[in-house]
């Protein structure tokens, strides 16, 4: 499931990939408005099929990333840190079962 949610300040728009069991598996940048938002969780739905779409990467404190990116190169969404490589490739499964069918909760309401 898609969550939209609301920034601390109120004015930009984000969401969450959740999976099944509610642990969020990816978070987007921030949106100044709704609709880009909605049209961020479409991309990632489009883009979560394509392996290549997914950028592994390895942060300086040693745990492990990734981004989902689109077409054109600009990440639509992060993930979590994860311990260990194969947690990575868990949460990039996970995306991968879960984004394309997921529906979308809007928390903003």
């Amino acid at each position: 499931m898609f969550k939209i949610h609301l920034s601390e300040n109120k004015k930009e728009y984000y969401f969450n990939l959740l999976a099944q069991n509610g642990q969020v598996i990816l978070t987007s940048e921030l949106y100044t408005s709704k609709s880009n938002c909605q049209n961020g969780i479409e991309s990632v739905k489009n883009n979560a099929s394509i392996m290549s779409r997914f950028e592994r990467k390895t942060a300086s404190n040693g745990k492990f990333y990734f981004n989902l990116k689109s077409s054109n190169g600009q990440v639509i969404g992060s993930s979590q840190m994860y311990s260990s490589e194969a947690g990575m490739e868990n949460g990039i499964n996970s995306v991968i079962n879960n984004a394309p069918q997921a529906t979308v909760e809007d928390t903003t309401i």
